[in-house]
């Protein structure tokens, strides 16, 4: 058995969490007592963190609707096919036809990208996050 420190991606505090892991499965979470988010602490969603990983019901790789069913593909499909489509729905109905919303499972620095591609990349002030909604 070891443990791999990680980061918890239930919000974006960052706080620092262990997975057990046993045979290649995690199979349990703690927390790290000296990182300087979580000082030893967890919140409930932390201490279930390790539940997701395996789960049957997680995405494992990008899909695409193709002859109306979602289809596997690769990332470099997936990502050729957004970057096209935000470039055409930019270049027909304008940069504000654009929205994007982010997330509260994302870090603080990942948000922060999100606003400058919405922003710098795309041209377009409406982003927004969930944790307002």
């Amino acid at each position: 058995m070891r443990d791999v420190m990680t980061i918890c991606n239930y919000c974006g505090c960052g706080c620092g969490v262990y997975l057990k892991v046993h045979n290649n499965t995690v199979i349990g979470s703690y927390p790290s007592r000296h990182h300087p988010i979580s000082r030893g602490n967890l919140c409930s969603k932390g201490w279930h963190l390790h539940e997701f990983v395996h789960s049957s019901n997680r995405l494992t790789q990008p899909l695409l609707r193709k002859s109306g069913s979602l289809t596997p593909v690769s990332w470099e499909e997936a990502l050729d096919y957004t970057a096209k489509a935000l470039l055409t729905a930019k270049e027909q109905t304008g940069a504000d036809s654009i929205g994007i919303l982010s997330s509260a499972k994302c870090t603080n620095e990942e948000n922060y990208l999100l606003q400058k591609l919405a922003r710098a990349g795309l041209g377009t002030n409406n982003i927004d996050h969930c944790a307002r909604l």
